[in-house]
């Protein structure tokens, strides 16, 4: 008798074996055919591809598939998906009722590859509507949104900022005004030409000035910028004498 409990048990460990080991999603790496950056979408996640990069694909018998665009490339790649052998645990651990669950969750499935390359075509090929996003530039980069985060110490100082600009594709800008810190926002950053190519030949330049100051300048390498999605800047000003 108690060794009936016993196994009864343990017994629902074992059921739903390939959901419990192999989850609901299986990862798979994605590049693109020119080696690029792009941004990527797969089953509703975005993921922002700078060569070989792992994604997260739903298992399940629904189609996935993954696109990838960029300033002026676009492209996509069906997942196929075959027979996950973990689930043939379920039937000599736990029966059918444990199948059943793998069935139901999509366990039963994988990605018949491990890897994908997206071949990547002209983003404005023929019968291509131009996409455009009023205010906030053209390009991906150009709309990608970063947090801006400026402070300083005393409080209240102007922020100007400026792009300096190595590469001919982006233009270098004058300073243009901000606002008085502190000052904290999300939005676009708006570099007309801007690509992940080209950005590591960019540089924004923060100046913080207060009457009664030294004027500060901090730089940023755009690059960085765009891979951590994120201004921050902390100005100690100091009194001129």
């Amino acid at each position: 008798m108690k060794k009936s409990l016993a196994l009864l048990a343990i017994l629902p460990l074992f059921t739903s074996c390939a959901t419990i080991l192999s989850g609901t999603t299986a990862k798979v790496t994605v590049s693109t055919s020119t080696g690029e950056y792009a941004r990527a979408n797969v089953d509703g996640e975005t993921y922002y591809i700078n060569g070989p990069t792992e994604v997260k694909v739903k298992r399940g018998f629904n189609k996935s598939t993954i696109t990838a665009e960029n300033d002026h490339s676009r492209g996509e790649v069906d997942v196929e998906k075959g027979f996950n052998p973990t689930s043939l645990g379920n039937i000599i651990l736990g029966g059918i009722p444990g199948y059943v669950v793998d069935v139901a969750t999509g366990a039963v499935t994988k990605p018949t590859q491990s890897s994908y390359v997206i071949n990547m075509r002209p983003r404005h090929a023929k019968n291509e509507p131009t996409e455009k996003v009023e205010g906030m530039g053209t390009t991906v980069l150009e709309q990608m949104i970063v947090r801006w985060d400026v402070q300083s110490r005393p409080q209240g100082a102007d922020i100007f900022w400026r792009v300096v600009s190595k590469t001919p594709e982006v233009k270098s800008t004058n300073n243009k005004y901000l606002m008085t810190t502190p000052y904290e926002a999300t939005k676009a950053l708006d570099i007309k030409g801007l690509t992940y190519q080209t950005a590591s030949n960019v540089r924004i330049i923060l100046r913080c000035e207060k009457e009664g100051y030294m004027p500060q300048e901090k730089e940023f390498d755009v690059r960085m910028v765009l891979d951590q999605e994120e201004i921050s800047a902390f100005f100690r000003l100091v009194k001129e004498e």
